[in-house]
């Protein structure tokens, strides 16, 4: 829902008394927000005598206020991936999601779930998250899916670091936490997708 501040600014006119206090409440609708003015007897007399007006007037956030939203995004991505490379070096382990060692799926669920994010606890559940990012689409803190085996499914994923590296819990030759490159090597023609957990406005990486 779009925040919207309400300010009452006054009732216009000379010697307005301080008995003539107008209520103003306000309610949304299909068609957009709709305000209500009630005041007493008293009010509607002055305002009758002296030609006074009641003005209300409604202000949306200021642009600083909405990048709010943007600042946080890239303090919880930061936080996501700090938390991931605090993990460099756990050792993998089958079924397993931490906190000392994990499995592909069990290490993104791990992650996210330190940082308050719920996610699927499967590799193919979290490729569902959201719609497919190509990879000249991924940002920081997206998580990436692979199909290591070239069977038509997703059975591996990991969190894009940027500047074309994820990190991820292998079974290959690390057997641990470790940060691989989507570019060349092994996982360059495995990786299928990324999906986005935290909604953000910037720049690929």
């Amino acid at each position: 829902m779009r925040i919207v501040y309400i300010f009452f600014i006054a009732i216009l006119g000379l010697g307005a008394s301080n008995d003539c206090i107008p209520t103003i409440s306000m309610h949304y609708t299909p068609k957009g927000v709709e305000v209500d003015i009630s005041y007493d007897k008293s009010c509607k007399s002055y305002i009758q005598k002296s030609d006074a007006n009641i003005t209300v007037v409604i202000t949306y956030p200021k642009e600083n206020q909405i990048n709010q939203s943007s600042s946080n995004d890239t303090t919880l991505i930061d936080n996501i991936i700090a938390t991931a490379k605090s993990k460099l070096g756990s050792p993998y382990n089958p079924a397993h999601a931490g906190p000392d060692s994990f499995d592909c799926s069990g290490f993104v669920y791990y992650v996210f779930r330190q940082n308050g994010i719920k996610i699927p606890r499967t590799s193919r559940g979290q490729s569902l998250i959201s719609k497919r990012l190509n990879k000249d689409e991924i940002k920081r803190g997206d998580i990436v899916v692979f199909d290591t085996a070239h069977r038509g499914h997703i059975n591996h994923s990991g969190i894009y670091l940027g500047n074309g590296k994820f990190i991820h819990a292998t079974s290959g030759r690390a057997y641990s936490v470790t940060i691989s490159n989507l570019e060349h090597g092994f996982y360059k023609d495995k990786f299928r997708w990324g999906v986005r957990v935290v909604s953000k406005s910037q720049k690929p990486n």
